[in-house]
C-alpha cells in the first residue's frame, strides 16, 4: 500500500515537472522571437487579387439624322405699281360706290307752347307802404314771387325774391302779393297745375 502511494506521488511530481517546463519554454520563445516565427509559419499567406477596373464598353455614335428635304421656295413675282391718272380712278371709284341709301329724318320733338301766370288785377303799393317805414323815410324795390294752380289760387305763400333792403318793406310786398289776383299760365292751351309769375313792387315816398 505504501509503494503505491508511492508512485503516484512520483507520477504527479512528473505531471508538474512537465507542466512547469512547458510554461519555461513558452515564456523563453516570446522573449527570444520564436513565437514570431511560429505565428509567421502558422499563419496562412495572404493572397491578392488585383482586380482591373472594367472600362465601359465605348457605345457606337448615333447615326446622323436624315436629311429632310425642303421643297424649293416659290419666290413671288415682284409687284409692279402702275401710275393710274386721278381724273381714271376717280371715274372708277364712282361707278363702284353704291348710292347712299337716303336716311329719314328722326321727326321733329313736338314742342308745347307754354306761357307763365300772369297778373290778373293788383292792388297799389301805396295802400301796402308801411306808415312806419314812412316815418322812417324807408323806401326801396322788392321782387316777389307767386305761384298759382289751375284755378288761380296762390299756392302756399309768397316768397321775396330780390329784398329791398329793409325788413319792413319786405313784408308788406308780400301782402300786396297776396292780396293780388291771378290767371294760370298754359301749356298748349290748357292751364297748368302749377305756374308762377315774379314782379317788382316800389315803395317811394311822395
Amino acid at each position: 500500500m505504501a509503494t503505491y502511494v508511492q508512485q503516484n506521488q512520483s507520477r504527479r511530481m512528473a505531471i508538474f515537472g512537465l507542466i512547469v517546463g512547458f510554461h519555461i519554454l513558452l515564456g523563453y520563445a516570446l522573449v527570444s522571437g520564436l513565437a514570431r516565427k511560429v505565428v509567421e509559419v502558422v499563419a496562412p499567406p495572404l493572397v491578392t487579387d488585383i482586380i482591373e477596373e472594367i472600362k465601359p464598353e465605348d457605345k457606337p455614335p448615333p447615326p446622323p439624322p436624315p436629311q429632310i428635304e425642303r421643297p424649293p421656295v416659290q419666290v413671288p413675282p415682284p409687284d409692279v405699281v402702275i401710275d393710274i391718272p386721278m381724273e381714271s380712278s376717280t371715274t372708277a371709284i364712282s361707278n363702284v360706290t353704291d348710292r347712299p341709301v337716303p336716311v329719314a329724318a328722326p321727326p321733329a320733338p313736338v314742342v308745347v307752347a307754354r306761357s307763365p301766370a300772369k297778373i290778373g288785377r293788383m292792388p297799389s303799393s301805396e295802400d301796402y307802404y308801411p306808415a312806419a317805414s314812412k316815418r322812417a323815410e324807408e323806401q326801396g324795390t322788392v321782387t316777389v314771387k307767386v305761384c298759382v294752380d289751375a284755378k288761380g289760387k296762390i299756392i302756399g305763400n309768397p316768397t321775396v325774391v330780390t329784398s329791398s333792403g329793409f325788413e319792413r318793406l319786405d313784408e308788406g310786398g308780400v301782402k300786396l302779393a297776396r292780396a293780388g289776383r291771378y290767371q294760370p299760365g298754359t301749356a298748349g292751351g290748357q292751364p297748368q297745375d302749377e305756374s308762377c309769375v315774379s314782379f317788382r313792387v316800389k315803395f317811394e315816398i311822395k
